[in-house]
């Protein structure tokens, strides 16, 4: 093989292509590090990471910027993968984790802790309704309990996109009990529950950070165990049969992980929309491939990424404070959405 030949089959190959998004990924880490209300240099933070630095700094990087930038890092790889897996589970391009109503049962667990559930937290548990444990304790419930009902529901429907449609109305059934609870609570519960349902990488502090990193790395990681089923799944039910896979059994478990990410990344992070919806699409068009084993591994490095810009983007404007996440996410997930939409049959990820 000639050397221009060789040199075109590199730059075509996903190697080049990860070490791309890979030093992607750190560049946007050592930015969301940098940025915020008191600008820190690159060397000012490396001297922090490595126990120097002045007390300001170190304050500023390790009890604000650290936690923040190490969050919207693992909540974008869970909610990418988690969408993922779903799109795959569907074969459906405009499938993601809050399509199935995890995000939505979420919601309603938060609602019920701060709305409904206040009096009764504090005289049994000794818990505030507002607290940082009861949100994500209800959140989790919340987003468990959907959870629950869509594998209930797996074993008896047979059709993907009917276990589709039963997400979707789950998702509304819940959306309306949210929207009861908004009706009859006082104005200021609910004005604290908008703030949270905007979602944010910034409220997870450094006792939850373990706990959340921890939960969201394994099960994000362990899907990569599951690329050969995977595979199957994209190319149908009775091919995964045809190769000994039981469709609904894979379908089962595939759900069970992407509602699983959802609850983890809802519950210490709020709901955040588009980046388990776009990101899957964003590594198919850069890698050029559907094959799970390229694409699952791209969707975690580039949902970190897209996690860390979107949490860049808040924080970038910094003299008026920072930006909800659920005003930023929606500029980045819209345009590639429409382009999938657009250029579906060209790019023929589904068929």
């Amino acid at each position: 093989m000639s050397s221009e030949a060789t040199s075109r089959a590199w730059l075509k190959s996903p190697a080049l292509r990860f070490l791309i998004l890979a030093l992607a990924l750190a560049a946007l880490f050592c930015l969301c590090l940098c940025t915020g209300a008191v600008p820190i240099g690159v060397g000012e933070v490396v001297a922090v990471l490595l126990g120097k630095g002045s007390e300001i700094a170190r304050n500023i990087v390790l009890e604000a910027r650290l936690p923040m930038t190490l969050t919207s890092c693992c909540c974008g790889m869970a909610l990418s993968v988690a969408g993922l897996l779903l799109q795959t589970t569907f074969r459906n391009p405009l499938a993601g984790p809050s399509i199935l109503g995890v995000s939505t049962g979420a919601s309603l667990g938060v609602a019920i802790v701060m709305m409904g559930a206040g009096g009764w937290l504090s005289s049994i548990f000794g818990v505030a309704a507002g607290s940082r444990i009861a949100i994500i304790s209800g959140a989790a419930l919340g987003a468990g309990g959907v959870i629950m009902i869509l594998l209930a529901f797996s074993q008896s429907v047979k059709s993907a996109t009917m276990l589709l449609i039963v997400g979707i109305m789950i998702g509304y059934l819940a959306s309306a009990f949210v929207s009861l609870l908004n009706f009859f609570a006082p104005a200021q519960i609910v004005k604290d529950f908008s703030i949270w349902g905007m979602g944010s990488f910034m409220g997870v502090t450094g006792s939850d950070l373990p706990l959340f990193c921890t939960l969201s790395l394994i099960v994000s990681v362990s899907t990569l165990t599951l690329i050969k089923p995977l595979n199957a799944m994209l190319l149908g039910d009775r091919y995964a049969s045809s190769l000994g896979y039981n469709p609904k059994s894979v379908r089962t478990l595939l759900l069970l992980c992407s509602g699983a990410l959802t609850a983890i990344a809802t519950a210490f992070c709020g709901p955040v929309g588009f980046i388990g919806l776009a990101v899957p699409h964003m590594a198919r068009i850069f890698f050029s491939t559907s094959h799970h084993a390229v694409l699952l591994p791209a969707t975690i490095v580039m949902g970190g990424a897209v996690g860390l810009l979107c949490a860049w983007m808040c924080v970038c404007p910094s003299s008026i404070g920072v930006l909800p996440l659920g005003a930023v996410t929606p500029v980045i997930g819209v345009p590639v959405i429409i382009y999938v939409i657009v250029a579906r049959k060209r790019l023929n990820y589904f068929n």
